[in-house]
Parts: C-alpha cells; sequence; structure tokens
C-alpha cells in the first residue's frame, strides 16, 4: 500500500505502465543514437491523456491533479527518460500558460501541448549563469502592441525541436533583479529565432541547445503574468517540476534496481548466486531502501501541491537528492553487471541520462539554500 496513491491513480500507473512497456521503451537505444524524437510517440501519448492531465478540462487536461501527472510521469520515465522530458515540459509549461496566459491566447495552444501536436521549451537560461536565474541579459522591451527580443539563452531542453517556449527576459532594470523579469509566451517560427544543438552527455533524443533572438516581436498579449513581475509570479511552478524530476530519475533507479535483483540472483560466482553474498546484495538493499524513501518524499510533496500546501522545501529536497541518488544506484547496478553493464546498452545509457539533472533545473546547492530558508528565514540565510 502506497498512502498516496489510491486504486485510480494506481489504475492509472497500470495503464501507463503498459504504454511505455509495449510503446516507449522498444525504441529507447534507438533514439539515443538518432538523436530524435518521435513526434508521433508523442502523439499517442496525448490521445491517451498521459500529457500534462493535471490541467483544467477547459485547458486539454483531464483535471486529474499532480499526483495523477507525477505516476504516469514516472512510468513512461522508466521506459524512456527523454521520451518522459515531453510529459515535464507539458506539465512545467502548461501550467504557466493556465494561471499566468490570456485564455484566448494559450487555450489553442494549450490544446495542442495536451494533445502531443506542440512541444514546449522553457528558456530561462543564460550564457552568463545558470544557478543565478534573476541576473539575466535578454532584452524584452516595449515597441507599442509589441515586445521586442533580443538575446540569447542557452542550455535550454528541447531548444531546436520545441515548437514555443516560455521566454523570461529583463523589462526592467539589471539593479532590480528578479522583480524586473517578464515572461512571455514565444511561438519558435518567429522571424529572427535561429537555434542551435549541443552534443550532449545524455537525454540525447530531447537534446539540448541555444535560441537566439534579434529583433524578435512578440505581441504584448503573449505577456504571462504581470510585466516586470514574470520571475517571481512564474517561477512558483517550479516546485512542481522539480517533484517530478525525482519521480522520473528515481523511475530509471527502481527498473535498475529490478533488473540487478534479477541478474545477481540467476547469475552464479563459486557455486552460489551472487546476491548469496553479502557484498553484492547489501549494497542493493541500502540503495533500495533509499529510493523506496525518496519515491516517498516525491509523492508527497505532489501530495501537498494537490492541497495547496507549501512544499517548497520539500520540491527542493526532491531535486537536490533524487538525481544524485538514481546517478548512484544505476551506477551500482552497472557495476554489478560487469562488463556487460559498462559495455554500449540501456545500463549505461540510464547513467548518462540521470547524470543532467544533477546539473540542470536547479543544482544541488541551489536547493539546500532553498530549504536552509524554509527552515530557517530568508533574513537568517542571505543569499
Amino acid at each position: 500500500m502506497n498512502p498516496y496513491l489510491d486504486e485510480d491513480l494506481v489504475a492509472l500507473a497500470d495503464q501507463a505502465r503498459r504504454f511505455a512497456t509495449d510503446r516507449v521503451a522498444p525504441g529507447f537505444q534507438e533514439r539515443d543514437r538518432t538523436r530524435v524524437l518521435d513526434r508521433d510517440l508523442m502523439k499517442e501519448m496525448g490521445a491517451m491523456g498521459f500529457i500534462a492531465p493535471e490541467l483544467p478540462e477547459e485547458f486539454g487536461g483531464l483535471g486529474m491533479g499532480s499526483l495523477a501527472a507525477g505516476v504516469i510521469h514516472e512510468e513512461i520515465a522508466r521506459a524512456d527518460l527523454s521520451i518522459s522530458y515531453i510529459n515535464l515540459l507539458a506539465s512545467l509549461n502548461g501550467q504557466i500558460l493556465a494561471h499566468h496566459g490570456k485564455p484566448e491566447v494559450v487555450r489553442p495552444w494549450l490544446a495542442k501541448l495536451t494533445a502531443g501536436e506542440a512541444l514546449f521549451a522553457i528558456a530561462l537560461t543564460e550564457p552568463r549563469g545558470g544557478s543565478d536565474a534573476a541576473n539575466l541579459r535578454l532584452k524584452i522591451e516595449r515597441d507599442g502592441d509589441d515586445y521586442i527580443i533580443n538575446g540569447e539563452k542557452t542550455s535550454i531542453s528541447a531548444a531546436d525541436q520545441a515548437d514555443a517556449a516560455v521566454v523570461f527576459g529583463r523589462t526592467g532594470s539589471v539593479e532590480a533583479g528578479a522583480h524586473g523579469v517578464t515572461a512571455l509566451l514565444v511561438p519558435m517560427d518567429l522571424p529572427g529565432i535561429t537555434r542551435s544543438r549541443f552534443d550532449c552527455h545524455g537525454q540525447r533524443a530531447i537534446g539540448r541547445g541555444s535560441l537566439f533572438f534579434e529583433n524578435v516581436r512578440v505581441p504584448v498579449s503573449h505577456r504571462l503574468g504581470a510585466e516586470n513581475k514574470g520571475f517571481v509570479q512564474v517561477m512558483q511552478g517550479f516546485d512542481f517540476s522539480r517533484a517530478l524530476i525525482g519521480l522520473q530519475v528515481l523511475a530509471v533507479a527502481r527498473v535498475a534496481l529490478e533488473e540487478t535483483w534479477a541478474y545477481v540472483a540467476q547469475r552464479q560466482a563459486f557455486g552460489k548466486p551472487l546476491s548469496a553474498f553479502q557484498g553484492v546484495s547489501h549494497p542493493l538493499a541500502d540503495f533500495d531502501t533509499q529510493v523506496e524513501a525518496a519515491r516517498l518524499l516525491c509523492l508527497q510533496a505532489l501530495w501537498l501541491k494537490d492541497r495547496s500546501a507549501t512544499h517548497s522545501a520539500e520540491a527542493a529536497m526532491c531535486k537536490w537528492w533524487a538525481p544524485k541518488l538514481a546517478y548512484d544506484t544505476i551506477h551500482q547496478c552497472l557495476l554489478m553487471h560487469g562488463h556487460g553493464g559498462y559495455d554500449r546498452g540501456p545500463m549505461e545509457q540510464r547513467l548518462r541520462d540521470v547524470l543532467g539533472f544533477q546539473i540542470g533545473d536547479g543544482t544541488a546547492q541551489i536547493m539546500k539554500t532553498i530549504i536552509a530558508r524554509t527552515r530557517a528565514g530568508r533574513e537568517a540565510v542571505p543569499a
């Protein structure tokens, strides 16, 4: 029994796992090799209701809550972490659009997003700094009924594949910091936008890259939230995505553990199964224990969100602990498989895929600062 998952959520997870096993898992390694995201598969996910199910029905969602998004997210991630990025980006961007956009502008985009017909990027990070997220230099200037964008975003997931992006830029003075940032919904086919793609270590089907804006004109109606308040208003949504990331990477660790337990139980050495040796079974037991505990923490954060309760500290715990734990767990599983794990295959790909989450979407140091501020107070833990 899981205290956070009722019968309906368990049934939803079972449905998502069957889909992930039958449709997502078979192309796992091929997508890593070709670095091509399967858009047809994305549409299938949309048709099944697996993309941003937490959004209200008026915006194309199912109104099912954050936990529903979480259980689907982890089942897709078990099969392919890169494909589960579709869920992550949809949930993060979807709630930003739904909560802060003009309904007549965002409704068509959200319908495409939930149907798997549009992929969104979140364009926050810039070349001069990632962790100092409010220290933005990309300029957004008002010109009548339009905004004009100039600057660069970098290390953006799905940069070269996204159909639209939530772009953060500076409309106020540099001295204003976070209080001079505005967010815009920007279609990626507008004149003046160019893109690049990096050759990243993992998550290769979704990819990362840079976005370049040169005199890109966007209607004022595409603003998300109030001018100069975009960072303060919109960043609140990152608590949701941090808990989802925790479930995402832990799902990969869980399937690695399942496979490794089965392997060491049947592999023989010195006339015994490998699992008979405590040097093999005890490290796996340690990681299994921690993974189960971390998963409960992630589910708790989503449970709190569904009840509109404060969950910033819990979400930050999910974001710093789960990626490190997942990497360490998969690393141990790879070693247990010997050279078969080190060779190109599912285990080494999983290790590469989860590693990136120790860097992107908030480093461990930033997450621990958030936790400290929550516990001790912001005045006691200055920037």
